[in-house]
């Protein structure tokens, strides 16, 4: 059966909420505590040039959407400071993984469309809304996302990454059976949803989806934007 056009409900920027990912266990970016046990870092509050990572993507995703929802499960005052509502992942949710946020966030949101980005990766595109929604428009799809390169080291090999999404809130109800099935794998969920892939190969999209999950990831990020300081 063919979809009903969207057009009613473009993806506009008037109609887009954005979804900023911080619930996961950041265990990639571990540290020890007094007692020399390992614990996950919150990465959203981690330090890049002064400031916690999530206030660099908040900068970079607040004039693409009419407004913002914050997807975190601890340190939930620190992230309410950016005056944005904090949601968190139901307890019966606990470990699913972005998926949990992204369900989360269309439960709560209340535009058409609503805009994922990590917070960890601060240098993402100014014009990831407009490029998504474009690309959602043109193949009349509920679901666009991003083909781009991750890693500085290899720009020119595109994947995709799921977790730069943008997708109808009719997703709901699938996304929900999805889980309740098993499902837990945001590239699985996507396929299923017949996504959009819009590639991000123009100058300067080399570096923009580059995400710091490590320590020394994270070191890289801070020498790029050393590099880019008059």
């Amino acid at each position: 059966m063919t979809e009903a056009p969207i057009a009613s409900s473009a993806p506009t920027l008037e109609r887009t909420t954005g979804l900023l990912l911080a619930g996961g266990q950041g265990l990639r970016m571990q540290g020890q505590d007094k007692g020399l046990r390992m614990q996950g870092q919150d990465k959203g509050l981690l330090p890049l040039q002064g400031r916690p990572l999530v206030a660099h993507v908040l900068e970079r995703l607040q004039p693409q959407v009419a407004g913002v929802l914050i997807s975190a499960n601890r340190n939930i005052e620190q992230y309410s400071r950016y005056g944005w509502p904090v949601l968190s992942d139901a307890p019966d949710a606990a470990r699913i993984g972005p998926l949990a946020g992204w369900l989360t966030g269309l439960q709560h949101c209340l535009t058409d469309w609503l805009l994922s980005v990590p917070c960890d990766s601060p240098l993402l595109p100014p014009d990831l809304q407009a490029r998504l929604a474009a690309g959602a428009i043109a193949q009349n799809a509920r679901m666009a996302v991003a083909m781009a390169a991750s890693d500085l080291s290899e720009p020119g090999r595109l994947q995709m990454q799921p977790v730069f999404c943008l997708m109808h809130r009719d997703l709901t109800s699938p996304l929900a059976g999805f889980l309740n099935k098993g499902g837990r794998k945001l590239e699985a969920f996507v396929r299923t949803q017949a996504a959009v892939e819009v590639v991000f190969d123009r100058p300067g999209d080399e570096e923009a989806f580059f995400n710091a999950n490590r320590p020394d990831e994270l070191r890289d990020l801070e020498l790029t934007l050393a590099q880019r300081s008059p």
